[in-house]
């Protein structure tokens, strides 16, 4: 790939920024933990498998900054670290699955000196990072297997290299389809409001050489119903133990239209994406960001000034309608509950 989304060089984290994309592509440096967490709310690095490489890569910035004379203050700065972390996303689960790891080895290293405890959380990050870019190939290889020669496949949102640490996950499995040498091409859809699909998506495809076919978010049904897509594939940002999926907003109704028209409606997502503590979807919170990126697109009104805005930024599209789940460790079908648990190992 010809850009990283985020990597640790010289003790501090290099990221992609994603708000200023396709029109510049700017890499920014973060040495403290607060602008990483800043960076994560405010959309410079966004999809749930970056989100948390970015979690992760926080809490190692954020110990080599703790000054401590005892353990106890230093894990008592650490959890503060993790708080202010864990408060940027709510929605996507691999934020605190990564804080959740970094906590782990903390703990681990506990008997070592304050240096060795920093150490040890430094290469965990770059260890989740790296872990992750292995995990969405293994996803690409799986779900290749499931897109046709000849395919026209429907993406929603942005879960390509730029959601991950490099590569994808519903991209991954499009990436692997092309490089295994199936002639397919991409519906993108423009995911307002954030146009993740127009500005990303599309960025990430042409310069991969797949042709991509952009398209408003309400254009998927008429595509559809005149057999002009093959199946779709999206991301994930938390799978519930019976297969529901929050996703980013849009997403739900793409599956509906799918299953009425016979379309497969494809998930790919790594294991950390799995929360089999929540029975079903229900219990997933949904994020709701400012009202401002209804109404305005890169500052520019596009509503009347004070109309009431709903801006909830996922949605959960029901595991009747989703045809299969594509992780690293193979494909889940039919019945999610047992089938998640057993690919998860738990």
């Amino acid at each position: 790939m010809s850009f990283r989304t985020i990597e640790w060089r010289d003790d501090t984290v290099i990221m992609i920024d994603q708000t200023r994309l396709p029109g510049a592509e700017i890499y920014n440096t973060y040495s403290d933990f607060q602008s990483i967490a800043e960076a994560i709310k405010g959309m410079i690095i966004r999809g749930a498998p970056a989100i948390g490489v970015a979690a992760a890569m926080g809490v190692a910035l954020g110990s080599r900054s703790i000054i401590a004379d005892t353990h106890e203050s230093f894990f008592r700065q650490l959890d503060n670290i993790c708080e202010v972390l864990g408060r940027t996303r709510p929605t996507a689960v691999n934020l605190f699955w990564a804080i959740e790891r970094m906590k782990r080895v903390a703990e681990k290293n506990r008997g070592g000196t304050l240096d060795t405890i920093r150490d040890a959380l430094k290469k965990e990050a770059i260890r989740i990072e790296k872990e992750d870019l292995t995990i969405c190939k293994n996803i690409g290889k799986w779900g290749a297997t499931l897109i046709p020669e000849g395919a026209t496949v429907l993406t929603h949102c942005n879960a390509g290299g730029l959601a991950t640490a490099g590569y994808g996950t519903a991209l991954g499995v499009i990436r692997a389809a092309h490089e295994a040498g199936k002639k397919i091409q991409v519906f993108a859809d423009e995911t307002r409001p954030w146009l993740q699909g127009a500005r990303l998506t599309a960025w990430e495809l042409m310069k991969e050489g797949i042709p991509t076919t952009l398209i408003a978010d309400n254009m998927a049904g008429f595509f559809m119903s005149r057999g002009e897509i093959t199946c779709c594939v999206v991301g994930a940002d938390r799978i519930a133990a019976n297969g529901d999926t929050a996703n980013k907003i849009g997403t739900y109704s793409v599956a509906v239209l799918a299953k009425e028209n016979n379309i497969p409606f494809y998930v790919a997502a790594p294991v950390s994406t799995l929360d089999l503590t929540l029975a079903d979807g229900s219990k997933i919170p949904i994020e709701e960001r400012p009202y401002s990126e209804v109404t305005h697109i890169k500052g520019i009104a596009i509503a009347p000034a004070g109309i009431r805005v709903r801006n909830p930024s996922f949605d959960v599209t029901p595991a009747r309608y989703i045809t299969a789940i594509i992780t690293e460790n193979g494909i889940v079908k039919g019945d999610y509950r047992s089938g998640l648990r057993k690919i998860s190992g738990t």
